[in-house]
């Protein structure tokens, strides 16, 4: 036969009580009580930590012992006035059907007057020499038929030209990947998977120059304001400098793992980024070709980046389906924007304000600089938004893979235009996709690089106007800008 034993606790207790017992007389020690003991434990833990907030500061008792009367108050005359004033019934002119949907209602919530902000429907009597309009919204003391509070203002697009087809050019043999447009306006350059950069006369599209040494697609220009540099990079994991006054390279960066998708330059600083499949991004000093910087913390490949002059003057943009922000002095990630879940393709800068975009196959959203605060989305782009473009009179422009061309106002995220490009007579319907997109230096020629080999150029129709191209905008209650 097995018997069960106690709780440990129980036996070491017993065994306490009968210490105390057989000594107690001996070395005179008080019998054990464990309630007493207990709470004389509770006392003190009790007094020591809170002893000091037991009573409020007189001021603040005043105020909390002042709001308890005034809402007491407020309470009882919000409902001796429900008693008194009873709902208007179809003798005040109130329509019958109304009235029996009202019925029922707890003459507490049916005094639309009353404290807490009730947001009930009242019925109130005909006004002398007025119609009741169920439903309007009037102010409070005008007997409203319904209330609404904190009415979202949606932001009313400003108008846009249309953009219209101006000049194809052809020249390259493979899709036009890259494009850079030089600080003067004269003349913009093209890099295609034909491996070779093309120098473009701006205002008459004509072929001015044609630079050979990428063995493979060229992925990235950039032409520096402050220098007579021009900067490439391609699949073939190459970077190069070149001399726009000799035309041949004269400098190589050496570093990267893979191909080298995007580049950019910095503003004030001598330094080129450069970013690609090996998921980091690179800095580089311009004279002396060092590596002094490696931003690493995608897990895809990178595909997109800009460059600013404030902090974060460094994001980028993955097929990780996240953007990054980073901190160029501590040389790590302040910020990781993980609300895409696409891979992000484009990132582009507003030339005014401190805010970017960012174009996937999901959406395209808009960031507040410079924390990375979400601000809206612009709705109605479709496809894989390979491209982004913006200029300073807030129109921003968004190039997918199946040809789709989206125009939309920067302030409030409407799509003014859609419209699918122009394909090249003979190429194939796979051949729609647009590649890469910029706007001149002043705005106005919206340049696009296609995979129909083309390059192709836009600009807004002239003899549009409001009456013309009437803005067809249809505000909703839908809240979309955050900020």
């Amino acid at each position: 036969m097995t018997t069960t034993l106690p709780p440990p606790e129980s036996l070491v207790l017993t065994s306490a009580k009968r210490t105390r017992a057989l000594f107690a007389a001996d070395f005179a020690i008080a019998p054990l009580d464990d309630t007493t003991a207990h709470k004389s434990l509770l006392t003190c833990k009790l007094r020591s930590e809170y002893d000091s907030v037991r009573e409020l500061p007189p001021a603040l008792a005043a105020r909390i012992e002042g709001a308890a009367a005034a809402k007491k108050r407020k309470t009882a005359a919000s409902s001796s006035a429900a008693k008194k004033k009873p709902l208007a019934g179809v003798e005040d002119g109130v329509d019958a059907g109304t009235q029996k949907l009202l019925e029922g209602i707890p003459a507490s919530n049916a005094g639309g007057g009353g404290g807490g902000g009730s947001m009930a429907l009242s019925l109130r009597p005909k006004a002398a020499g007025s119609d009741f309009l169920p439903g309007a919204a009037v102010g409070p003391g005008a007997g409203s038929g319904l209330a609404r509070k904190d009415a979202f203002q949606p932001v009313k697009p400003a108008w846009h030209a249309p953009w219209k087809l101006m000049r194809v050019i052809s020249g390259h043999l493979g899709w036009v990947r890259a494009l850079a447009v030089e600080p003067n306006n004269r003349w913009f350059a093209t890099g295609a998977g034909d491996r070779t950069i093309k120098i473009w006369d701006l205002a008459s599209g004509s072929l001015r120059l044609t630079l050979t040494g990428h063995i493979s697609t060229v992925r990235g220009l950039a032409v520096s304001p402050r220098h007579p540099y021009m900067f490439s990079c391609g699949e073939d994991k190459m970077v190069k400098c070149w001399d726009l006054e000799s035309n041949r390279v004269i400098r190589h960066y050496h570093g990267h793992l893979s191909g080298v998708y995007a580049l950019a330059l910095h503003p004030t600083l001598d330094v080129l980024v450069t970013a690609g499949r090996d998921g980091v991004a690179r800095v580089w000093d311009m004279r002396t070709r060092t590596n002094v910087m490696v931003l690493g913390g995608h897990q895809g490949t990178i595909s997109s980046l800009i460059t600013q002059e404030a902090d974060p003057q460094i994001i980028t943009g993955s097929m990780d389906s996240t953007i990054r922000l980073w901190d160029l002095a501590a040389g790590k990630s302040m910020a990781v924007l993980t609300h895409h879940k696409k891979s992000v393709r484009a990132l582009c800068s507003h030339p005014k304000e401190f805010t970017f975009a960012s174009g996937s196959a999901d959406n395209i959203k808009q960031w507040k600089c410079p924390e990375g605060a979400f601000m809206q989305n612009f709705e109605g782009a479709g496809g894989i938004v390979n491209t982004l473009a913006v200029n300073e009179d807030d129109v921003l422009f968004s190039g997918a893979d199946n040809g789709e061309m989206c125009f939309f106002d920067w302030k409030s995220g409407y799509r003014y235009q859609r419209l699918d490009t122009t394909a090249q007579p003979g190429s194939l319907d796979a051949e729609l996709g647009i590649f890469c997109s910029t706007f001149d230096k002043t705005g106005l020629r919206l340049i696009t690089g296609e995979a129909d080999k083309t390059i192709k150029i836009w600009k807004q129709d002239e003899t549009a106007t409001e009456e013309t191209h009437p803005l067809d905008w249809k505000p909703t209650l839908q809240r979309r800008r955050q900020f």
